[in-house]
């Protein structure tokens, strides 16, 4: 297949136009924090959820700020951020609950992972060194592997080794495969016990932990169920393999939630391949097949300036002259944003919820 019809765009323009705004667009966030984003293999029972929630708050000096459920992935994310000592004591009460209430050996969905709590990454903001949250990191997991008996692997910024820096890799063949790579050579945790022990840990399968920047989950809804279109527009696009889109990774799916196949991606930076990159791009693959994108979900939280990037390439010449709360209007608009489930700026914008739980 030739290379996709995509919308000729000076994104780097864009950008630059973004930060050159005048009315305070970049992040203010000002003092250091670490953000979590754990991911637990749990999205249908909500007195499982809300026990791992009252487990977040339980815990002063941090914020809950979100929590995104989906039945049909099986899967919730909760973000909470704070004053970093804090946020690792919630995310090990998160931890420990999940892996008393989900029992891996019976749960399913559609997306991939290991263990009742799949991921938690931990990420920092406001200035708070990359180097203090890996070392946070690693006291985590050295103490969820210690404390709590669950299998840890580093990742991201905390792995030992390159070859396990990339969750994928870890997740590859899943919790159904977990016991037989905990037995491969360079597949043994980090922290906690392995494989001679699978009796006692196959009820939580294993969790991945580390340090990373900020990632935007972003999903493209299709109007059609065929999942193996965006399967092969998801190919098409992730960095793996020479994707057409760097720091990109994706798969695609039918997503019952809605009814409909989604590429679901997770952008590792959004500065170098943002959401409106992706829409582009994703909307000219999909015409070659005769569908079209419905709309846009993002799960958890997204940075404002993706939004305000979305909105400029939508106002075109007139985006100098407009205000953030229309310019964030119109990302909302071109991207749409709402159209897959409700999209709430005060409720999704990152910068807007940390302000709005006063942490800003």
């Amino acid at each position: 297949m030739e290379g996709p019809d995509v919308p000729v765009r000076d994104y780097n323009l864009i950008v630059h136009l973004i930060l050159c705004r005048v009315d305070g667009l970049q992040p203010s966030v000002m003092i250091p924090l670490l953000e979590c984003v754990p991911n637990f293999s749990e999205g249908k029972d909500f007195r499982i959820l809300n026990q791992i929630r009252d487990a977040i708050v339980s815990v002063p000096g941090q914020k809950l700020l979100h929590m995104d459920p989906s039945p049909s992935a099986n899967r919730t994310v909760f973000t909470f951020a704070g004053q970093p000592e804090a946020v690792v004591e919630a995310a090990f009460r998160a931890i420990a609950t999940a892996g008393r209430l989900i029992d891996m050996r019976t749960q399913q969905g559609t997306h991939p992972r290991i263990g009742s709590t799949d991921v938690c990454p931990l990420i920092p903001l406001g200035g708070l060194p990359l180097e203090i949250a890996a070392g946070l990191s690693e006291q985590l997991g050295q103490r969820v592997g210690k404390e709590l008996g669950i299998p840890v692997y580093l990742y991201e910024h905390s792995a030992k080794e390159d070859y396990r820096r990339a969750l994928p890799d870890i997740r590859k063949g899943q919790y159904e495969g977990l016991k037989a790579k905990m037995q491969r050579a360079g597949w043994q945790p980090d922290y906690g016990p392995s494989v001679q022990a699978w009796e006692r840990i196959a009820a939580t399968g294993a969790t991945v932990i580390g340090a990373r920047d900020i990632l935007v989950a972003f999903n493209i809804s299709l109007n059609t169920r065929d999942a193996g279109i965006a399967a092969d527009i998801a190919r098409q696009i992730r960095s793996r393999n020479d994707g057409l889109l760097p720091m990109l990774r994706a798969i695609g799916w039918y997503m019952a939630d809605f009814d409909c196949a989604q590429v679901s991606m997770n952008l590792l930076d959004y500065r170098v391949t943002s959401p409106l990159k992706v829409w582009d791009t994703c909307t000219a693959l999909a015409a070659a097949y005769g569908v079209a994108p419905t709309g846009c979900e993002v799960v958890g939280l997204i940075p404002e300036a993706c939004v305000v990037e979305a909105g400029a390439a939508a106002l075109g010449s007139s985006f100098a002259e407009t205000r953030t709360e229309e310019a964030v209007a119109a990302g909302i608009h071109y991207l749409r944003l709402d159209r897959v489930k409700p999209f709430i700026p005060r409720k999704k914008i990152l910068e807007y919820v940390l302000k709005d739980a006063g942490l800003l």
